[in-house]
C-alpha cells in the first residue's frame, strides 16, 4: 500500500502530460482578460471624458475602481477556496468578470459604470489565488514554475490584444460611444470561453490529502491524472506551521507585489497619458500604437524569458534582477537631462523597464505565493498577497495622473525608482523553492535543498 508522500511524489515526478497544459489553458484565460481589462480602460476613459465630461478625479475613480474591488476579490476567494476547497469556488470568479464585463458595455452614466467596474474587479481579484493554486498543486515538480509562469504570461497576450482591438475599433469609423461599449463587452469573451472548464476541475491532490484527509479520492484523481495506479492509505497530516511563520512569510510576498503594482499599474493604466507627455499632439490612435508596440517588442517576451528560466535561475533571483534594473531604468529617466525631450532614447529605457518587470517581480510576485505557503493556507496567503498588489495598484493607478501633472513625468518616474528598492527589501524575506516539492514550504524551506526524492520521502515521514 502506498502512503501519502508516494501518492504526491507520482504527481510531482511526473513528466509533463495532456492535464498540465489543459490546466494552464484554463487558469491563463482570466489573467488574458484582466491584461486586456488593464489596458482597454484607459482607453475608454479617454473617450468618456468628453462625453460624459469627465474631470481627472472622475477618471482616476474609474481607472482605480477595479483594482480596489480585485483586493478584495483576491483575499475572499482565496478564504472560501481554503475554506471549502478549490473545486467548490473555481469558475465562479469568471462568471462574474463575464457578467460584469457584458454589463459593463451597457452603462449609461458615470455610476453605473464605476458599479460594473467593481464587479469586474471582484472577478479579477478572484482569479489570482485560485488559477495560481489550481496549477502550482497539479503541477509536476521539475516544470512548476515553467506552469505557474504560463498561466500569468496569458496577461502577455492581453497587454497586446488590447491595444490592437482599440485601434481597430478607432479606425472602424463607428461612432466613440458605440467603440467604448464594444471594447468593454469583448472582455467577457475569453472568460466565458473558461467556466465549464473550471466548474468541471477535479479537487486538487494535495488539497484532498493534506486538508481533507482524504486519500482514496486523492489516490483516484492521482490515478487519472498520471495513469499510474497509487493507493489510499491511513496516514494523517500535520504541516506544523504556526499563525507567526504565517504571517512573516505574507510581509515578503505581499510586500512585493504590493511595490511592484504600484509601478507597473501606474505606468500601465496610465501609458495613453505618459505616451501623450512625450508626444503631445499625437492622436489617441498614434499613442495607442506607440503602447501596443512597447508591450510586443518588449513586455511579451519578458513573461516566456522568465516561463523558460525560472527553474533553473530561480524565483527569487529574477525577481531581484528585475526590481534592481526596473530601479535603474526609472531612475535613468529621471536623472538624465531632457530625456523625455528625446522620443527614441525614452521609449528605449521604458521598454526595458517594462523587460525587466515582465522578466521580473510581476511573474515571480504570483509565483512565489502560490508555492510558500502550506496547502490549508495557501490559497489565502496568496490572496493575501495578490490583494496587497491590488492595494498598491490602486495606488498607483489612482496617483500617477496626479503626479504627471504635477512633477512632470520624469519626477514621476524617479518615485518609481524609490519604489522599487523598497520591493528589493521585501524580496529578501521570501524563501527559494527552485526544484522543491511543494512539501519543502512545511520544514525549513529557506535551508533545505528538498530536491531530491528520496528528502521528499524523508520529510512526509516525520510529518
Amino acid at each position: 500500500m502506498r502512503t501519502r508522500s508516494d501518492i504526491l511524489e507520482t504527481l510531482e515526478e511526473s513528466k509533463l502530460q495532456s492535464f498540465h497544459w489543459k490546466t494552464m489553458f484554463t487558469s491563463g484565460m482570466g489573467f488574458f482578460t484582466d491584461a486586456y481589462d488593464l489596458f482597454i480602460i484607459g482607453v475608454v476613459t479617454t473617450i468618456l471624458a468628453p462625453i460624459w465630461h469627465l474631470g481627472k478625479a472622475e477618471i482616476g475613480i474609474l481607472n482605480a475602481t477595479s483594482l480596489i474591488a480585485a483586493a478584495l476579490g483576491a483575499v475572499l476567494f482565496g478564504k472560501l477556496a481554503d475554506r471549502f476547497g478549490r473545486k467548490s469556488v473555481y469558475g465562479i470568479e469568471v462568471i462574474i468578470l463575464t457578467i460584469g464585463a457584458l454589463l459593463s458595455a451597457t452603462s449609461q452614466n458615470f455610476d453605473q459604470l464605476l458599479f460594473w467596474r467593481f464587479i469586474i474587479g471582484l472577478g479579477i481579484g478572484g482569479d489570482y489565488p485560485t488559477s495560481a493554486i489550481i496549477m502550482s498543486e497539479y503541477a509536476n515538480r521539475k516544470n512548476r514554475g515553467r506552469l505557474v509562469t504560463s498561466v500569468f504570461a496569458m496577461q502577455g497576450f492581453g497587454l497586446l490584444v488590447g491595444p490592437l482591438v482599440a485601434s481597430g475599433l478607432l479606425v472602424s469609423g463607428l461612432s466613440h460611444d458605440v467603440i467604448w461599449r464594444l471594447m468593454l463587452a469583448l472582455g467577457a469573451i475569453p472568460a466565458a470561453a473558461v467556466i465549464y472548464l473550471r466548474r468541471t476541475i477535479a479537487e486538487t491532490p494535495r488539497y484532498l490529502l493534506e486538508v481533507k484527509q482524504n486519500t482514496s479520492e486523492a489516490a483516484k484523481v492521482v490515478s487519472s491524472l498520471t495513469q499510474h495506479e497509487v493507493f489510499a492509505s491511513d496516514e494523517k497530516y500535520d504541516d506544523g506551521w504556526t499563525k507567526g511563520q504565517f504571517w512573516t512569510r505574507v510581509l515578503g510576498t505581499a510586500g512585493s507585489w504590493f511595490f511592484l503594482d504600484i509601478a507597473f499599474y501606474g505606468n500601465s493604466v496610465s501609458s495613453t497619458l505618459i505616451m501623450k507627455s512625450i508626444a503631445p499632439n499625437s492622436s489617441l490612435l498614434h499613442t495607442t500604437l506607440i503602447s501596443t508596440l512597447i508591450f510586443f517588442v518588449f513586455a511579451v517576451p519578458g513573461y516566456w524569458v522568465t516561463a523558460f528560466t525560472i527553474d533553473r535561475l530561480g524565483r527569487k533571483t529574477i525577481q531581484m534582477l528585475g526590481f534592481i534594473m526596473m530601479a535603474l531604468s526609472f531612475a535613468g529617466l529621471y536623472f538624465i537631462p531632457n530625456i523625455t525631450m528625446m522620443t527614441i532614447p525614452f521609449l528605449l529605457i521604458y521598454g526595458i523597464s517594462y523587460f525587466f518587470t515582465e522578466f521580473g517581480p510581476n511573474t515571480t510576485t504570483f509565483v512565489i505565493p502560490a508555492e510558500v505557503f502550506p496547502t490549508r493556507w495557501r490559497a489565502f496567503g496568496d490572496g493575501l498577497s495578490a490583494g496587497a498588489g491590488k492595494m498598491g495598484a490602486f495606488l498607483g493607478a489612482l496617483f500617477v495622473p496626479i503626479l504627471l501633472n504635477r512633477l512632470s513625468l520624469s519626477g514621476t518616474e524617479g518615485i518609481m525608482a524609490i519604489v522599487c528598492l523598497l520591493g528589493i527589501g521585501t524580496t529578501l524575506l521570501v524563501p527559494e523553492l527552485k526544484s522543491k516539492s511543494l512539501s519543502a514550504t512545511y520544514r525549513d524551506s529557506d535551508s533545505d535543498s528538498g530536491s531530491s526524492q528520496s528528502k521528499v520521502k524523508n520529510r512526509h515521514a516525520v510529518s
